[in-house]
């Protein structure tokens, strides 16, 4: 199991989380309920899905995590970054790019996520 995952929307790093640092008591009664909040179905790909199995679970909350980043609701971003990396403890990166109007989410399992590091091109 890789400790650190990525998020990165479009190329860039958006998020982190280190697996090592645990979740308390609070955060994994939130993500509980997003389980069972997804128990009772969900929209992915334009259908409905009752019985969602965990791969469109993650698809679908890679999805919202998308639109959580977009409107700066830090918090529930985090939740489900937080989501993503406990409920697939393999998952390494989360790569989310918007092509064409169309959103692609890639789940990779098999690529370590490396931090980026911050580069200065200005003249002098």
């Amino acid at each position: 199991m890789s400790k650190l995952m990525g998020v990165l929307v479009n190329g860039v790093a958006e998020l982190e989380y280190d697996r090592s640092h645990p979740l308390d008591e609070n955060q994994q009664r939130s993500l509980a309920a997003m389980d069972e909040k997804m128990d009772k179905g969900i929209e992915l790909d334009g259908r409905f899905v009752r019985s969602p199995d965990l791969q469109q679970r993650a698809r679908f909350v890679a999805g919202q995590l998308l639109d959580t980043l977009k409107q700066d609701r830090d918090a529930l971003a985090a939740a489900m970054t937080a989501w993503l990396a406990t409920r697939l403890p393999d998952l390494k990166q989360v790569r989310i790019d918007e092509r064409d109007g169309r959103v692609v989410i890639d789940l990779v399992f098999d690529k370590d996520y490396g931090k980026q590091a911050l580069v200065d091109f200005r003249l002098h």
